[in-house]
């Protein structure tokens, strides 16, 4: 760090890791109450929906964030959406990659900047973490995602295919030391070349499913030179990727490097981070010859879909499937064919937005769907308070207002959707998912 920084700005960093981190969440802009103003000392400068909070709240006992309202996310990484906005086109559709997903942090930033256009593909090789990934993208309301599970090498047959690819690398953490201490005694020199090393396997699998005159995004949240410059040069070099300049004010405080930008935490607002951009020159892209039918899934019998579309929002162009095992969900009609080559060769966990299943002759909803932006307006609901919200969060049960009704009901928490309660004649069922129930006190 002394080479990196100087004697002066050593000292400077070094003071600044012994304070606490900054807090800082992302807004759901579909989710976003109007009314809601971001004071201009708490604003992400790199982000327009990016707030910084003074303190550390119990976000487990905040409603809002279960309903999607926003996303815990700390603010260096959020420099993704400039990185984005400067180097790739969102004014049409894009086919976008985020290689290393997992828990969702950038996907879901993303695919608010998508705004529903285009497909997104969300990948996570390591098992464990796919469900909370699959969870957060759930809960951003969106249809044009696809949940995957896999390596970087099993990607290779898309050749061509993706518009943006985002590589979000796994590293050797240095960034983190301030908010995750134990990471500085996984530290060593060894750990940060055998980084480097897999980071360049991973772009070197990745690279070639870029579409010609297409982005990609590299970052880590370390400092070393070795996994960010150097594997920048690297990249420009093997690949032959143009770097992209983007525009960053001085007032920003990120240091512009040759091979890309570096946050330090002792001159922002946000823990340590590299990015990088670059463009694949033009070329002949390669045609992809389509399956016939998905591997994972099979539309639903055609005498289901009114029954089913009756839970959506009436718009025009949706593909309504199921799994194996049932389960509906649909997909917008223009990405089929994007989602059919997916499915062939990467294996995926997750399509579009989950619709429920049917027990007997009867839609048992999904608490996806009641996440979801595509929910009929039609469905009725029920407005919560703080306690009775967290009361259902809880998987518990509480009175209904008299003259109620029966029957499927949305509770809804400052005007969002939590999930499903079903009224019966003289109680009510909660149909919170037991896996996501608040199993903290909530008094």
């Amino acid at each position: 760090m002394r080479n990196l920084l100087g004697e002066e700005a050593l000292s400077a960093f070094l003071e600044s890791l012994q304070q606490a981190p900054q807090v800082s969440i992302r807004h759901n802009p579909e989710k976003l109450k109007p009314n809601h103003h971001i004071p201009e000392d708490h604003r992400v400068p790199w982000h327009p929906f990016g707030e910084y909070l003074d303190e550390r709240p119990v976000f487990t006992l905040d409603p809002s964030l279960h309903a999607g309202a926003y996303y815990v996310q700390e603010a260096s990484s959020m420099f993704l959406y400039e990185a984005l906005r400067q180097s790739a086109d969102f004014s049409k559709p894009l086919r976008i990659l985020d290689l290393c997903a997992a828990p969702g942090g950038k996907s879901t930033l993303i695919a608010s900047m998508m705004n529903g256009q285009g497909i997104l593909v969300a990948n996570e090789v390591v098992r464990q973490r796919v469900n909370p990934l699959r969870e957060n993208m759930e809960k951003w309301g969106y249809s044009n995602i696809a949940v995957t599970s896999a390596d970087s090498t099993d990607f290779t047959a898309l050749e061509d295919f993706f518009d943006v690819i985002v590589v979000d690398a796994p590293c050797s953490g240095e960034g983190l030391f301030r908010k995750d201490p134990d990471a500085i005694y996984e530290w060593s020199p060894e750990h940060v070349i055998s980084c480097s090393a897999r980071q360049k396997m991973i772009l070197s699998s990745v690279i070639r499913c870029l579409a010609p005159n297409g982005t990609l995004i590299y970052s880590t949240c370390t400092y070393n030179h070795t996994e960010n410059s150097e594997n920048a040069s690297w990249i420009s070099e093997s690949f032959g990727l143009e770097k992209i300049p983007l525009a960053i004010p001085d007032s920003w405080g990120i240091v512009n490097r040759h091979d890309g930008y570096q946050f330090y935490p002792h001159r922002l607002k946000g823990e340590g981070f590299f990015a990088a951009a670059f463009r694949k020159p033009e070329g002949k892209e390669k045609r992809h010859k389509l399956p016939s039918e998905f591997r994972s899934i099979i539309p639903i019998n055609k005498k289901q879909i009114p029954q089913v579309s009756e839970w959506l929002k009436p718009e025009s162009g949706q593909k309504i499937f199921q799994t194996v095992k049932g389960h509906l969900f649909f997909l917008p009609d223009e990405l089929e064919k994007d989602f059919l080559l997916i499915d062939k060769y990467v294996k995926t966990k997750y399509f579009g937005t989950s619709i429920g299943e049917f027990k007997a002759k009867n839609m048992v909803p999904n608490h996806g769907l009641a996440l979801s932006l595509h929910i009929s307006e039609d469905i009725p609901f029920l407005e919560l308070g703080l306690e009775q919200a967290l009361l259902f969060l809880k998987k518990e049960t509480f009175q209904l207002p008299l003259g109620t009704g029966t029957g499927w009901m949305l509770p809804r928490y400052k005007g969002l959707n939590l999930g499903w309660i079903k009224a019966l004649p003289n109680r009510m069922n909660n149909y919170l998912p037991p896996e996501k129930r608040i199993r903290m006190e909530i008094r």
